[in-house]
């Protein structure tokens, strides 16, 4: 089973990249479940996501606290909350950022494996606002191949309806673009 923790803030999309993930699980004949964990927090408050892809019945219903794979939608949490809490040594990080891999590795600590690309700056481009949570699901597939590219497509197409277009044109350059480094 794999098990991934999403960071964002409220209105960024990170229970809707949860979701986009779990759909396409399933698309691809697997199990799935997929969850946000918040409070009363307004738009812009951090926010964390949940999801469990698995070739089995998936029975657990806790919060992932041992994640393999933690996806950050906005670098400034890095700031405040201890993204790497929990994740596996040999899980995978994928950051939002137009900073370097060696800048996020001292910023984060993290020296396990490593996907990074500049999501605000690609959702800007095609979706006009700093929203890169289907940006980010491009790079996280590309960097942990957890789902098929053609199943999101067809879920972020079956989501977004008449802004699917820019959000898939974001989501390929991300999966074109994202530079994953193995670790040190």
């Amino acid at each position: 089973m794999l098990e991934f923790r999403f960071h964002g803030r409220g209105g960024q999309g990170s229970v809707t990249s949860a979701e986009l993930l779990a759909i396409t699980a399933v698309a691809d004949n697997k199990y799935a479940q997929a969850f946000p964990s918040f409070g009363p927090e307004r738009r812009g408050a951090p926010v964390q996501a949940f999801a469990r892809i698995s070739e089995e019945k998936i029975l657990n219903r806790s919060k992932v606290y041992n994640p393999d794979v933690v996806l950050v939608l906005d670098y400034s949490l890095t700031q405040m909350v201890n993204v790497t809490e929990g994740l596996k040594p040999d899980g995978l990080l994928v950051v939002s950022t137009g900073n370097t891999a060696e800048q996020v590795r001292t910023e984060t600590g993290w020296k396990g494996r490593l996907a990074i690309v500049d999501g605000v700056n690609i959702a800007m481009t095609h979706i006009k606002r700093p929203i890169n949570n289907t940006v980010m699901l491009g790079a996280l597939i590309k960097a942990s191949g957890c789902v098929s590219i053609e199943n999101m497509k067809v879920a972020v197409n079956e989501r977004f309806g008449r802004i699917a277009a820019v959000n898939m044109a974001a989501l390929n350059e991300a999966h074109e673009n994202v530079l994953v480094s193995e670790g040190e």
